[in-house]
């Protein structure tokens, strides 16, 4: 298989799983403590989708530090094609999720004016949460094509 950058196994592949963690938990962390989340089914979707990215980057991330500290190769046919289901699953999930999210906030903001009407939504913090669940997502898209295009070289 062919060395490409955010390859399982490497230093590359370690800095975007850890990206995705960051992100993903920031995402997290910001949109669980805005008040009024839960008014909104896409939210509770965001909060779902970011606590699935971050276990499943935090586990690769775990895995890639495992074969860094042994000097193994991960690029094992099993191991990519499981590598290129979780991945490619989970950035579905996660765009899902941030666009849903988004289209929420976009009615919230613009369409409605319910943000200025009510000051108990924090829709500041759901903007952000948003905006970091994008960042997320671009991180996990390069390690989903990245794992795509191992697999094809297979």
């Amino acid at each position: 298989m062919k060395e490409l950058f955010g390859s399982p196994g490497k230093a590359s592949g370690l800095c975007l799983r850890i990206g995705q963690c960051l992100f993903a938990a920031a995402s997290l962390g910001v949109m669980a403590s805005a008040s009024g989340f839960s008014t909104a089914t896409a939210f509770c979707y965001l909060i779902a989708s970011m606590g699935l990215q971050l276990l499943w980057s935090f586990g690769l991330a775990c895995f890639d530090i495992h074969a860094l500290r042994l000097k193994r190769d991960l690029h094992n046919h099993v191991f990519v094609s499981l590598f290129v289901v979780g991945d490619w699953v989970t950035a579905m999930l996660s765009l899902a999720a941030a666009c849903s999210s988004a289209g929420v906030i976009v009615l919230l903001l613009k369409d409605t004016n319910i943000c200025r009407l009510d000051a108990k939504l924090s829709c500041n913090k759901y903007q952000i949460s948003v905006a970091l669940a994008f960042v997320s997502w671009f991180l996990l898209g390069i390690s989903s094509y990245v794992m795509l295009w191992l697999a094809a070289s297979a």
